[in-house]
C-alpha cells in the first residue's frame, strides 16, 4: 500500500526560503542580496558620519543654519554638472566606484583637519557643506544602478527589499556612533566609516557584473550596458529634466518632500541644541533618533512596504507619506512640545525612507539611461537642496518676521497637501508608461 504524497504539507526546502522572503525569482537572488549588503554598507558607514554632520551644524551655531544650506546648494549646484561631465568623459564601470574612492580621500582629509585644528567653527562649516553634497550623490548612484539594473517589474519585488538593507545597516551606524565617540573621538570615526566605504567598492563592482548576468539568464532585467560613458554637456540633466513632464513631477514631488523635512529639522536641531550643552551628547541625541528611526524604517520594509508596492500600486506608496505628514504637523499645531516634535521629525523619516524611498526609486525603471544617470542625479541632489534652501529660508523669514512655530506648521500642512496631489499625479504617469495594467513592462525615454 503507498502513502499518499503531501506536497502542500511538506516543508519549505531551506534553499528557496530568501527567495520567498525577498519575493526574487531564484535567476534574481544573488541580484538583491548583492544590492542588499551593498546599501546595508553604504548606510551603516553614512550614518556614523550623519550625526557628526548633524553636531557640526550646532557647533556653527543655529541661528546661522539658512547660511549653512545656502552654502550646501551653491557646492551642489556646481557638483552637478561636474558629475554630469564625469559621465560624459569617463565609462560608467570606472566613475561608479570612482566616485566611492573620492569620497576616501576626502575622509582621509578631514581626519587630519579635525586632528590638527580642533573645535573650529570653519572646519566644522567645511565638513557640514561637504557631507551633505556627498551624501547625495552616494545615495542617488547607489539607486540609479539599481534602476539601470533592475526593470520596472523587478523593482516593485525588489526595491522594498533592497532598501531594507539599508535600513538595517543605518542601525548600526548610530549605535557604532553612540559607543564609541566618547573613546575614539571624531576622528576615530571616521577611519570607520572609510572601512564601510572600501566594502562598498568592492561591493560595486560586484553588482556591475550581476548586471551583465541578469540580461544572460534572460530575467527580463533592464537592457541598457555599463561599458560606456554617456555623452552630452554639463548641463545635459537639466535640460532632461525640464523636457519631461514626468521628471518635472519627480523633482516637484522631491522639493515639496525637502520642505517638508527641513522644516522640522530646523525644529529639531533648535530643540537639541537648547537642550544639551555638550557637543558629545548633542551626537548622542542625534544618534539615538537616528536609531529609532532605522530600525523601525527596517521593520516596515522588510513587512510591509513591499507588499503594499507589489498589492496597493507604487501610486499608493507615493501618497501615503504626505498623508502621514499632514497628520504629523496637524498634531505639532496642537501640541508644540518637544517630545512632539521629536516624533514628528522620526516619523518623517520614517515614511521618507521606509515608504517614499523605494516608492519614487521605482519611477526610474521606466526612463533612458541618459536620464537615470543624469536628470535623476540633478533632482536628487541640486533639486534637494534647492528645496533645502528656500525651506530655510522660508523659515528664517517666519522667525523674523515674528512668526512663531504654529505659522510653521501651518505652512507644513499647506505643503504636505500640494505633496499628495503631485504623488497621485506622477504615480499615475508611472503606471501608464510601466503598462502595469497591461503586464507590460517599458524601457524608453519619457514623453516631454
Amino acid at each position: 500500500m503507498s502513502i499518499p504524497r503531501m506536497a502542500h504539507s511538506a516543508p519549505l526546502p531551506l534553499s528557496r526560503l530568501p527567495g520567498r522572503i525577498v519575493q526574487a525569482r531564484p535567476s534574481e537572488l544573488r541580484g538583491a542580496l548583492l544590492a542588499f549588503s551593498c546599501n546595508f554598507i553604504l548606510l551603516a558607514s553614512y550614518y556614523i558620519l550623519r550625526p557628526l554632520r548633524d553636531t557640526m551644524a550646532t557647533v556653527f551655531g543655529v541661528a546661522e543654519l539658512q547660511n549653512l544650506f545656502t552654502g550646501t546648494f551653491v557646492i551642489t549646484l556646481i557638483c552637478a554638472p561636474i558629475f554630469a561631465w564625469c559621465a560624459a568623459n569617463i565609462r560608467l564601470t570606472r566613475l561608479l566606484p570612482g566616485v566611492f574612492w573620492f569620497l576616501l580621500f576626502d575622509l582621509l582629509l578631514f581626519y587630519g583637519l579635525f586632528w590638527s585644528i580642533p573645535g573650529s567653527r570653519w572646519v566644522a562649516a567645511a565638513f557640514y557643506w561637504w557631507f551633505s553634497v556627498v551624501n547625495l550623490f552616494l545615495i542617488s548612484i547607489f539607486w540609479t544602478l539599481m534602476a539601470d539594473t533592475f526593470s520596472a517589474d523587478q523593482a516593485t519585488r525588489l526595491f522594498a527589499f533592497i532598501a531594507a538593507g539599508g535600513s538595517v545597516g543605518a542601525i548600526f551606524g548610530p549605535i557604532i556612533t553612540t559607543a564609541f565617540v566618547r573613546t575614539i573621538g571624531i576622528t576615530g570615526l571616521l577611519l570607520a566609516a572609510c572601512l564601510g566605504f572600501l566594502a562598498v567598492i568592492l561591493l560595486v563592482h560586484l553588482l556591475m557584473r550581476e548586471k551583465m548576468h541578469l540580461q544572460q539568464a534572460g530575467t527580463g532585467a533592464q537592457s541598457t550596458t555599463l561599458d560606456h560613458s554617456l555623452p552630452g554637456n554639463p548641463l545635459r540633466g537639466f535640460t532632461l529634466l525640464f523636457q519631461s513632464r514626468y521628471l518635472l513631477g519627480q523633482a516637484t514631488f522631491f522639493l515639496l518632500m525637502t520642505w517638508v523635512a527641513t522644516l522640522l529639522y530646523f525644529l529639531q536641531a533648535d530643540f537639541v541644541a537648547r537642550t544639551y550643552s555638550a557637543v558629545e551628547s548633542r551626537a548622542i541625541a542625534f544618534a539615538d533618533v537616528d536609531l529609532f528611526v532605522n530600525i523601525c524604517s527596517a521593520l516596515i520594509l522588510i513587512l510591509g512596504q513591499g507588499w503594499v508596492l507589489r498589492r496597493l500600486g507604487v501610486t499608493f506608496g507615493l501618497a501615503l507619506s504626505p498623508l502621514l505628514m499632514a497628520g504629523a504637523f496637524l498634531a505639532l499645531a496642537l501640541a508644540p512640545t518637544f517630545i512632539v516634535i521629536q516624533s514628528a521629525r522620526a516619523l518623517q523619516r520614517i515614511s521618507q525612507y521606509a515608504i517614499a524611498r523605494p516608492s519614487r526609486e521605482v519611477l526610474f525603471t521606466v526612463v533612458d539611461q541618459q536620464s537615470r544617470y543624469k536628470a535623476k542625479n540633478v533632482i536628487d541632489t541640486s533639486v534637494y537642496r534647492f528645496g533645502d534652501l528656500t525651506a530655510a529660508w522660508l523659515q528664517a523669514g517666519l522667525r523674523a518676521a515674528g512668526f512663531g512655530l504654529l505659522a510653521v506648521a501651518t505652512f507644513g500642512i499647506m505643503v504636505a497637501a500640494a505633496w499628495g496631489v503631485v504623488a497621485v499625479a506622477i504615480g499615475r504617469r508611472y503606471q501608464k508608461l510601466a503598462g502595469q495594467e497591461q503586464g507590460v513592462v517599458l524601457e524608453r525615454p519619457v514623453e516631454a
